[in-house]
């Protein structure tokens, strides 16, 4: 049974920083290409960041700079690391591994 916990969500002010990690377990997490992905009261789905089995990045235009996602294989875990964090990245973030296995969220809220 495939399992992705995410954590580290939570209120706080614009400018602040806040990491997130999401757990994975039932899975070969060195071999997947991991994914954290929002979604904004009343928006789409949108996607924040990739990071292969081997370490490659990719970013939403509009966190380049502040967000950095990273992988610990021996913890099977990824995280994401928040900076200059702004009111609209207030979202519930998910983390997403490989094609089709979700997590359940965690909010985060960015007070202007």
């Amino acid at each position: 049974q495939v399992q992705l916990v995410e954590s580290g969500g939570g209120l706080v002010q614009a400018g602040g920083s806040l990491r997130l990690s999401c757990a994975a377990s039932g899975i070969i997490f060195s071999i997947n290409n991991m994914d954290w992905y929002r979604q904004a009261p009343g928006k789409e789905r949108e996607w924040v960041a990739h990071i292969t089995s081997g370490g490659s990045t990719n970013y939403l235009d509009s966190v380049k700079g502040r967000f950095t996602i990273s992988r610990d294989n021996a913890k099977n875990t990824v995280y994401l690391q928040m900076n200059s964090l702004k009111h609209e990245d207030t979202a519930v973030y998910y983390c997403k591994a490989g094609r089709r296995f979700w997590g359940q969220g965690t909010q985060v809220t960015v007070s202007s």
